[in-house]
């Protein structure tokens, strides 16, 4: 999995006592892994999520447009762009609809990503 540049920093730090140290108490692997190594990751895992959202939408409208994204009975903006490019002359509002939807989607997505990884960054926090 390629990792983007800014989402490449290291989890916080785990002492390397601590697993051999939850082994020998006992410690069954699925606990160690939800109690001490799962909390490290799940910030990085969410902001790559939140980050790859606003690409996946935009590579299906886009998809759409051209003719190869989702077929007829299911409705995609890229599909109702294509549509209303026909009419473009004389109804130029029906483009400008799908197109203001997938911007608006797209950015409100990049910034929930970009105010999630802020929230997650451990450098932020004083």
């Amino acid at each position: 999995m390629n990792v983007p540049q800014h989402l490449a920093r290291r989890p916080r730090e785990v002492d390397p006592r601590l697993l051999p140290a939850a082994r020998a108490m006992g410690a069954k692997p699925g606990r160690i892994i939800r109690k001490h190594i799962l909390p490290n990751c799940m910030s990085v895992i969410i902001i790559s999520t939140a980050l790859q959202i606003p690409s996946a939408i935009f590579t299906e409208s886009f998809l759409s447009f051209i003719g190869l994204g989702v077929q007829a009975p299911m409705p995609s903006l890229g599909s109702l762009a294509n549509a209303s490019r026909a009419a473009l002359q004389a109804y130029p509002y029906k483009l400008f609809y799908p197109a203001i939807g997938i911007c608006l989607i797209v950015l409100s997505f990049n910034l929930l990503g970009d105010g999630l990884r802020d929230a997650f960054d451990p450098k932020l926090r004083r």
